[in-house]
C-alpha cells in the first residue's frame, strides 16, 4: 500500500528493483539546471520534488534553507533518501507517495509554491501526464512554479520525453511557459538532449 493508503501502482516494484543497484538515471547530485534554477533566487518555499528517487535534488535545496518534501513511488529510494538526510544532517523530508494523487496529498494539507520534476513527467503514458496537471492545481496556488527536465521527444508518434508544445498545450491556460531552454539530462553514462521548462500557474 502506499502512504495514502491506496495499493501501489505495479510501477513502484519496477523501481524498487532499480534502486537495489544504481540506476543509470542517479547521478549523486541534482541537475546542472535546477542548480542554476537555486542560484538565480526565482525559487519559494514550499518546495515538493516529485520523483525525487534518492534525494539529491531535494537535499540541495534543504541545505540551502529550503522547506523541501520529496516523494516517489520507490519505498527503497525513498529509504535511501531519508538516509543520506540522517547521515548528512540536512532536515528534507520524504514520502512514499505516488505523484498522479497529489489532491490526496493536497487533502493532508500540503500546499507547495514550487514542484519541481527531474525526469519524471517525461516517462508518463498520455492519461498519466493529464492526471499530474489536474494534479498540480490542489497543491499550488496562482503564482506556483513548476520546472520539469526530462529527455527530447525524437520520434512525434511516441509518448516517451517532452517538447515545449507539447507542455504549452497540455497545461492550457491555467498556466504559462516562463522559460524553456535545450539542454541535457546528465546519466551515470553519458547525458541525453532534453528539455528544461518552467510554467508558472496563472
Amino acid at each position: 500500500m502506499s502512504a495514502a493508503g491506496r495499493p501501489q501502482r505495479p510501477l513502484a516494484h519496477v523501481y524498487d528493483a532499480a534502486y537495489a543497484g544504481v540506476p543509470n538515471w542517479d547521478v549523486g547530485h541534482p541537475q546542472r539546471p535546477f542548480v542554476r534554477l537555486a542560484d538565480a533566487g526565482v525559487l519559494e518555499g514550499p518546495v515538493l520534488d516529485v520523483g525525487c528517487g534518492t534525494g539529491e535534488l531535494a537535499l540541495f535545496l534543504a541545505r540551502r534553507g529550503y522547506d523541501v518534501l520529496g516523494i516517489d513511488l520507490s519505498a527503497l529510494a525513498v529509504r535511501q533518501a531519508r538516509a543520506k538526510a540522517r547521515y548528512r544532517r540536512i532536515p528534507a523530508a520524504f514520502l512514499v507517495w505516488d505523484a498522479l494523487d497529489l489532491p490526496a496529498l493536497a487533502a493532508r494539507g500540503f500546499r507547495f509554491r514550487a514542484v519541481l520534476d527531474s525526469a519524471m513527467f517525461h516517462v508518463l503514458g498520455d492519461a498519466e501526464r493529464d492526471r499530474f496537471v489536474a494534479g498540480l492545481t490542489a497543491v499550488t496556488d496562482p503564482g506556483a512554479l513548476y520546472c520539469v527536465l526530462g529527455d527530447a521527444r525524437r520520434d512525434p508518434r511516441d509518448v516517451y520525453g517532452l517538447t515545449p508544445a507539447e507542455l504549452r498545450e497540455r497545461f492550457g491556460d491555467a498556466w504559462r511557459v516562463v522559460y524553456e531552454a535545450e539542454t541535457g539530462l546528465q546519466r551515470r553514462w553519458g547525458a541525453t538532449p532534453a528539455y528544461f521548462v518552467c510554467l508558472r500557474r496563472v
